[in-house]
């Protein structure tokens, strides 16, 4: 069955939030250590994690968010979403997007954190990881778009000034609608002056001209989502030709109502163009999916078998910013597990 070739199959996960990763089993905790507003019941999350829409979806994440309070929190949620997407996933490296922003609170420090404490947090969570799992994870910083330029402003001061080891590229998340790309130019020259990638989310919810905006102003060398990408034939031919990768959602994208089903997702339309593309889970549990799901269903929608699905597994290496000793490693495993 393709469903256990997928699970032993080596991957990649390009787009993958750092909070968005709690499972019912990690929020359960933190809400133990946080009594409020989430349900400590993980039978009663699975109900807290049903969109109505993409708008109540940021309304939730935001809630699990403020559950991640301490340094001890932040070490506990990196290690445990590591921990489960090593087993029974294969996934051997991972860019974990990062939101420091919202556990830092430059505005209010009483109930922030300092930013060297969650470096510290996060990058001994990598460290372990590493030893105990085999996965190997890097950062991406992302500016909360919801939070305007003084995100942006104090995210590239975090990626700048307190930069982890394992950071290797700037994103940009959080809802689109009123959230203008071309704000953040500044802050995207910089971090790429640095020598951090850019990765911005765009055209999830928007149209193309999003996706444009971030390829000119941002400098985008992959595109979060990429959904309406679909709706333009020249900016397809544009991402095919420069080999610019789509990190593609499918589950995220029906839950947030960004596409009506996974029979008119636009997968397939962007692998008949000749895009680039990348499947990752984004929020997985907050989706009720898994990267092996996203496997399963991307072999449904284009029709793969095996060897479709290693291609895959190697186009996400190939898409990655891993060290070229880690990316050669996971070509060869792909190719030994395929064979």
């Amino acid at each position: 069955m393709l469903s256990n070739f997928v699970a032993g199959l080596p991957k990649a996960e390009l787009h993958v939030h750092h909070v968005g990763s709690a499972s019912p089993r990690i929020v359960s905790e933190l809400a133990e250590r946080h009594p409020g507003t989430v349900p400590s019941d993980p039978d009663l999350l699975r109900d807290f994690f049903a969109f109505r829409d993409f708008a109540h979806f940021i309304e939730v994440y935001l809630t699990v968010v403020d559950l991640v309070r301490t340094p001890e929190d932040v070490r506990y949620l990196t290690y445990e979403v590591a921990r489960e997407l090593h087993e029974g996933q294969s996934v051997r490296y991972a860019e974990l997007t990062c939101t420091p922003y919202t556990s830092v609170l430059p505005d209010d420090p009483a109930r922030g954190m300092p930013i060297e404490a969650y470096t510290e947090a996060i990058e001994d969570a990598r460290v372990a990881a590493e030893r105990d799992f085999g996965l190997v994870l890097r950062w991406i910083y992302d500016i909360p778009g919801e939070s305007g330029v003084p995100a942006a402003d104090a995210t590239l001061g975090f990626a700048l000034d307190h930069a982890p080891e394992g950071l290797v590229a700037f994103g940009l998340g959080g809802p689109e609608i009123g959230v203008p790309r071309e704000q953040f130019a500044p802050h995207f020259a910089a971090a790429r002056a640095a020598g951090l990638r850019s990765v911005p989310h765009a055209g999830e919810t928007t149209g193309p001209e999003t996706i444009w905006t971030s390829l000119r102003e941002l400098g985008a060398e992959r595109i979060g989502h990429g959904t309406s990408a679909a709706q333009d034939p020249a900016l397809l031919a544009h991402l095919a030709e420069r080999r610019i990768p789509l990190e593609v959602c499918p589950s995220s994208n029906v839950a947030t109502r960004a596409v009506a089903s996974l029979a008119e997702h636009p997968l397939p339309i962007f692998v008949d163009a000749g895009v680039v593309v990348t499947i990752n889970s984004d929020d997985p549990p907050m989706f009720g999916t898994t990267l092996n799901r996203e496997y399963e269903i991307a072999a449904e929608l284009l029709g793969l078998d095996e060897a479709g699905l290693a291609d895959l597994a190697r186009a996400g290496v190939d898409a990655s910013f891993a060290p070229d000793d880690v990316r050669a490693r996971l070509r060869a495993e792909i190719a030994a597990y395929a064979r």
